[in-house]
């Protein structure tokens, strides 16, 4: 509404499995004009987030200015489980964009091109889960072009403490940064933003050492270091493969079996068991993929670092899985093996974090 032309999505990734191959068309039947829509760009390129017309969302019965009613008379409102379109993007000039609604009119056009397999399903859910990464990526060159090679926050963290810092500052840097975006909404200035968020923090950290500019690429790339190919032959570590596949087999095991509940909270066990471990697998992809092995000095107190977040989430999974044997959530089949595969994935981490420890050590 109050717009001449279309927008063009010209986004890497794919739909989840419900749309994949498939053209879809969708028409707000109460459509109204609403926010400014002037500086949302006419092409939008970028990354795929969650793009699906299957997720179960909670629609109400009754007109939704009745629903403040219900709720001071404490009262339930009266509701269906309906199907959202839910259209998820990463953009590199307008951020994070969501089209969301259960009331929309869907159509499904023609026959599928091409169909998804579940497999497929699976590990483009994960590359979702590393959606924003991509974004800070995109978001970190605006960044980096105010840095320059001798600022001192430029220099490779040498220790475990130093890295710590690192990460707890730049997870301050990308909340304030998310937060700004989404409270601005359609007409934030995206890199007014960066700047601005980068230099408060400056200013409020007086601390010259930390690595406000080069860092949020590092971290919001998961630690993936980049090196030429004719030099180095780098693989995916075996226990970043191990995790992943864990992760995989969890997602899997978890729809098929329908460990969760439709309308579950989100702090179910089952679900919080694989969330845990797919995030646990995302870190330690982040910290071990791409790296030379023993790894480079300078390298392994980031790495350690973010190894021990891994460790958080494997904690995490642990948690989970003994209230899933508590409530016999999970059958005792599938309990045992992914009590091993945890336990096991944690005592690696704690293996190598040790190692890398050692190698700092011996490098003073």
């Amino acid at each position: 509404m109050g717009r001449a032309e279309p927008v063009l999505l010209d986004l890497a990734g794919n739909s989840w499995r419900d749309l994949a191959g498939r053209k879809l068309e969708f028409s707000n039947p109460d459509a109204k004009e609403g926010m400014d829509l002037e500086s949302f760009a006419a092409t939008q390129v970028g990354a795929v987030g969650d793009i699906t017309a299957s997720r179960k969302v909670k629609v109400p019965d009754i007109p939704i200015d009745e629903i403040g009613e219900y709720y001071l008379a404490k009262k339930p409102f009266p509701w269906h489980w309906g199907n959202s379109l839910y259209l998820e993007w990463f953009s590199q000039t307008n951020g994070r964009v969501v089209i969301e609604s259960a009331s929309y009119e869907l159509r499904i056009v023609g026959s599928p091109v091409w169909e998804m397999s579940a497999e497929e399903e699976k590990l483009q859910q994960l590359a979702n889960e590393k959606a924003m990464t991509g974004f800070m990526d995109t978001l970190a060159e605006v960044a980096d072009g105010s840095a320059s090679e001798g600022d001192p926050w430029n220099d490779s963290p040498q220790t475990e403490e130093k890295a710590d810092r690192i990460l707890h500052c730049n997870d301050i840097l990308t909340d304030r940064i998310q937060a700004r975006i989404e409270r601005e909404g359609e007409g934030a200035d995206f890199e007014q933003i960066i700047e601005q968020e980068i230099e408060r923090m400056r200013s409020e950290s007086g601390d010259a050492e930390i690595e406000w500019t080069d860092n949020v690429s590092d971290l919001a790339s998961e630690l993936e270091l980049e090196f030429d190919d004719d030099e180095f032959d780098l693989e995916d570590h075996a226990l970043a493969e191990r995790a992943q596949e864990l992760a995989h087999q969890l997602i899997e095991e978890s729809r098929e079996k329908k460990w969760v509940p439709p309308g579950a909270m989100e702090d179910h066990p089952a679900a919080y068991l694989v969330e845990s471990v797919t995030k646990a697998a995302a870190k330690l992809a982040g910290a071990l993929n791409g790296q030379t092995w023993p790894p480079e000095i300078d390298d392994c107190g980031m790495m350690i670092a973010q190894l021990k977040r891994a460790r958080v989430y494997l904690d995490d999974a642990q948690t989970a899985l003994v209230s899933c044997q508590e409530q016999k959530l999970i059958a005792i089949e599938a309990m045992g093996y992914v009590l091993v595969e945890v336990a096991d994935v944690a005592k690696e981490s704690d293996e190598i974090i040790s190692e890398l420890r050692d190698r700092l050590e011996e490098g003073r």
